[in-house]
């Protein structure tokens, strides 16, 4: 990994989009809603807050999360697409 998030930023790798529907339809490409979960590589620090106390970031790599649908950026990191986001757009993460 050479991208290395700084402050309260986290970089995830968004999971794939499901090729059928539910009854077993096939859905083209187009038609694939991209969803809102994926994996954290790599999270920063944290931020500070007014008297200059650290908040950490409260997800880790390797936590699956829920993330909002916008405020993401997309980005190319060694040639894979992530997406770039502040930790408070992630709403959730899934128990180990």
């Amino acid at each position: 990994m050479s991208l290395i998030p700084l402050g309260d930023r986290v970089l995830i790798k968004q999971d794939e989009a499901e090729a059928t529907t539910a009854s077993g339809l096939f859905l083209a490409s187009e038609s694939k809603e991209k969803p809102q979960s994926g994996v954290v590589i790599a999270a920063g620090e944290g931020k500070r807050d007014k008297d200059g106390n650290l908040i950490p970031v409260l997800v880790k790599p390797g936590d699956h999360v829920v993330f909002a649908k916008y405020g993401t950026n997309e980005i190319d990191v060694d040639g894979e697409k992530l997406l770039l986001m502040r930790a408070e757009d992630i709403y959730a993460k899934y128990a180990d």
